[in-house]
């Protein structure tokens, strides 16, 4: 590939149309950050994502990726003081991390509470979100608010949600906070053709997020 200034190639354009969506940036500022544009495809990073699964002792999650459980608050809630949807008591708080690699999608799920999401390190994290009103969002975790991506982004409980990495290689390292504490009785995997039958408009992102 190369910057699109100037071009003629109908193939060239395409690509850098494609390039430009999937980044979510202006066509015009596409030439003044060609290198970004490359650098996120093809990410190198100083650690490799068997390094962190090793040092973080990460293993799988039944929604894909793998993650680590590292604080559960001792302040337990009782059920009674809970938002709606809550089956019983929960700890204040719980984080994981969380880590993706490429073609190791986490599928559409949901869970009661919110789900505070950080980055940390490794190639952008993309997330949707299917709220409870129907709309799909798509939140993109990473270091460079001048590609659209931030550092942090909330899914309120009741929301649909699967996220992966877009990145040809590499991994994304993630952090997740859950309030009140996440536990596996909130946790619903979605199937998909059910989900397809509630929101046909989003099938293609469930097909893929889904399996």
């Amino acid at each position: 590939m190369r910057p699109c200034k100037g071009t003629k190639s109908p193939a060239h354009i395409q690509q850098c149309l494609i390039d430009a969506v999937y980044f979510r940036i202006n066509l015009r500022d596409y030439p003044r950050n060609y290198n970004r544009f490359v650098a996120y495809k093809h990410i190198e990073m100083k650690h490799t994502a068997a390094y962190w699964i090793e040092k973080l002792g990460l293993t799988d999650h039944v929604e894909g990726g793998a993650f680590a459980e590292t604080y559960r608050s001792p302040l337990v809630l009782q059920k009674a003081n809970l938002p709606e949807g809550h089956t019983g008591d929960r700890s204040a708080a719980t984080a994981i991390y969380f880590l993706l690699q490429p073609g190791r999608f986490s599928a559409f799920h949901r869970i009661v509470s919110d789900e505070l999401w950080h980055f940390y390190t490794g190639a952008p994290v993309h997330v949707y979100e299917i709220t409870a009103a129907g709309e799909l969002k798509h939140h993109i975790l990473g270091d460079d608010p001048e590609l659209g991506q931030s550092f942090q982004c909330l899914i309120p409980g009741g929301s649909w949600f699967g996220s992966r990495i877009e990145a040809e290689s590499g991994y994304g390292l993630v952090g997740c906070t859950v309030s009140p504490g996440f536990d596996f009785e909130d946790f619903e995997l979605a199937a998909r053709e059910h989900l397809m039958a509630s929101y046909p408009e989003y099938a293609d992102i469930i097909e893929q997020l889904t399996r």
